[in-house]
């Protein structure tokens, strides 16, 4: 029977481990702050001009309009 060949840890390998963990967090917080100005920019791009939606009832056809009108937010 082949005997199995035991993988020793040495010390730099959890230092190298914590360290792409570290680099992998950097990259997902720079993700969430990229996807958050991007929400932040289409909002306040809505802001400005009024929003239709139109949408047909599925049970009666009726279309209804639902009309979002904001007011753009001061910038500092």
């Amino acid at each position: 029977m082949a005997k199995k060949e035991e993988t020793k840890l040495t010390d730099q390998e959890p230092a190298q481990a914590i360290e792409r963990i570290k680099s992998r967090l950097d990259m997902l917080d720079q993700r969430l702050d990229n996807i958050d100005s991007v929400v932040t920019a289409v909002a306040e791009r809505i802001m400005r001009q009024p929003v239709t939606l139109s949408i047909t009832c599925s049970s009666c056809g009726r279309n209804i309009e639902i009309a979002l009108i904001g007011t753009e937010k001061p910038t500092k």
